[in-house]
């Protein structure tokens, strides 16, 4: 395959070498998708979007994807390939301009975190998995803010191994689903090594519509007044119809008829020829097709146009978003938003989650004052979430809000970002040999010591004072250099060569003999730490 970079059009040519200066304002958002990989840089200015390049790259990775769900060599390969093209491509940009996502392969692939290790030092970035809810949700977010309109509409993206549906009015999604079906997934399994059948088309259509079934009330013709498709397969069927003289690139259920017809005729993809359409695109035509026409007939599309934006878009109009936040105290992040109605959803007690967030930020801030902007708004996100559980049960409620955490649709988070804090949830209490992986990352081992300190703390569910508790690293590591098998016997804890982190927390005389039974539990945990070879926390009165 040439791996070279295939601009849509002359106007997206190559995009040259800069300076980090001539950056400036500029975002830069990559989608690796399950067909193609794209890089998109643009800008916010005054409320609207201006493109300054894009790139993209058919990699076909949902390809590599067997039936066992594991990520073929192959495929890797070739992601690997586009995603360091992309890197020098990034070269100049601040690392907090630059957003990186994955959507359905790395979602449903077993090898994932493998491909991730591997991707992003191809990148030279960050890359986050995205649910499929919070894929709809930008894909909308870069329709919208491209065509802005304040009627009802339906916003559908056709990918490699999934199709988003959106309703949404102005700039707001109500009701956004993820479908596993894809113009990949459909044409490898329906037409195997690219032969072309009325069956295959039949049998695809009923899968499709199969998937689509529980939804059809929730995207009924009553709710939207004007239906918009995005991405690869909605763009390719356009110009193809466009090209031919079907319609103007409208897309319509006689046109789409027109094209399966067209397509059985030519028997196989090798055979397609529509003027307009890339040969790259042939192989997965017949999936994407499908799928269409299946859309058009189950929902009453009468005419799909395309929409300017899509999912890249998004996730810049998103990331100028954060940043604006992190700049603003008059504008809020979305994630927090979030956090907030999750809290009303499942009856987190708010005064106690505030109150566990600021003891472990000020003891975060002692123990890691250059600590990244991500790092302490997760642990912040974590501690208000970190009774979410209590709405299952409160025996082992950590355990079930670790589970919500994870799990729950979030919007703005990645699924990346949920995971790393439902590890922060689990680790607030009960043994640390349930969370030794977790540990085992420098900063996480920060924010659960904070974490679980701060738990302890504010256990009484009474008004706390922050300051209190002073917790400090010391310089010195101990090395566990062993000399002799009776020092092993001592501490068989002590691993030989490991750096033990050591911390002291100062709790004050007067407090700790005010307070006998937290004072208690401290020393408990710090025996807990004790029982590590990773960390070792003293207590200090004096």
């Amino acid at each position: 395959m040439d791996s070279s970079f295939q601009p849509a059009t002359a106007a997206q040519a190559d995009l040259p070498r800069r300076s980090p200066s001539a950056h400036m304002g500029l975002l830069a958002a990559v989608d690796i998708g399950s067909n193609s990989f794209r890089l998109e840089i643009g800008s916010l200015q005054r409320g609207r979007y201006k493109r300054s390049a894009y790139l993209k790259q058919m990699v076909r990775l949902g390809a590599g994807l067997d039936a066992e769900g594991l990520l073929s060599e192959e495929a890797a390969q070739r992601g690997l390939e586009c995603l360091r093209g992309m890197a020098s491509r990034l070269a100049g940009f601040a690392p907090h301009r630059v957003r990186a996502v994955a959507t359905q392969t790395l979602r449903e692939a077993r090898n994932r975190n493998a491909f991730l290790l591997r991707a992003q030092e191809a990148l030279g970035h960050p890359i986050e998995i995205i649910s499929g809810r919070e894929e709809a949700r930008l894909i909308y977010a870069g329709v919208v803010n491209l065509q802005p309109k304040e009627m009802p509409r339906l916003v559908i993206d056709i990918g490699g191994r999934s199709t988003e549906m959106i309703l949404g009015q102005g700039r707001h999604a109500k009701v956004a689903e993820s479908f596993a079906i894809g113009c990949v997934s459909l044409s490898m399994r329906f037409f195997p090594d690219g032969e072309i059948t009325a069956e295959g088309f039949r049998q695809a259509q009923v899968a499709a519509g199969a998937e689509i079934e529980e939804s059809l009330q929730a995207f009924a013709r009553p709710h939207w007044q004007e239906a918009l498709g995005s991405s690869g397969t909605v763009s390719a069927v356009s110009q193809l119809l466009a090209a031919s003289g079907i319609t103007d690139g409208s897309i319509t259920p006689e046109a789409l008829r027109w094209c399966v017809e067209k397509l059985i005729a030519a028997g196989h993809t090798s055979q397609i020829d529509f003027p307009g359409l890339k040969p790259e695109r042939r192989a997965v035509l017949p999936g994407g097709v499908a799928i269409l026409y299946t859309l058009a007939t189950h929902f009453g599309i009468d005419v799909l146009r395309q929409a300017k934006g899509a999912l890249r878009q998004g996730v810049i109009v998103d990331l100028h978003g954060r940043l604006l936040a992190a700049s603003s105290s008059r504008i809020g992040d979305l994630r927090d938003k979030t956090v907030a109605e999750l809290q009303r959803r499942f009856a987190v007690d708010p005064a106690q989650a505030r109150r566990v967030r600021q003891v472990a930020m000020a003891l975060y801030a002692q123990v890691q004052p250059r600590a990244s902007a991500n790092s302490r708004m997760e642990l912040g996100w974590a501690c208000d979430l970190h009774e979410i559980g209590f709405s299952v049960s409160h025996h082992d409620h950590h355990r079930h809000s670790a589970y919500l955490v994870a799990h729950l649709d979030a919007a703005g988070f990645s699924q990346n970002q949920q995971r790393r804090m439902a590890d922060l949830v689990l680790a607030q209490r009960g043994s640390l040999r349930k969370v030794q992986a977790t540990l085992s990352d420098a900063d996480a081992l920060w924010q659960v010591l904070c974490m679980r300190l701060a738990v302890i703390k504010c256990h009484a569910r009474r008004r706390v004072n922050a300051r209190v508790l002073q917790l400090q690293r010391l310089d010195l590591k101990l090395k566990a250099a062993a000399k002799t098998a009776k020092a092993v016997k001592d501490d068989e804890t002590l691993r030989l060569g490991a750096a033990v982190e050591q911390v002291q927390l100062h709790l004050g005389q007067t407090w700790a003999a005010g307070h006998p039974r937290t004072a208690y539990l401290l020393k408990e945990e710090a025996a807990a730490w004790t029982r590590t070879s990773i960390l070792r926390l003293s207590l200090s009165s004096d």
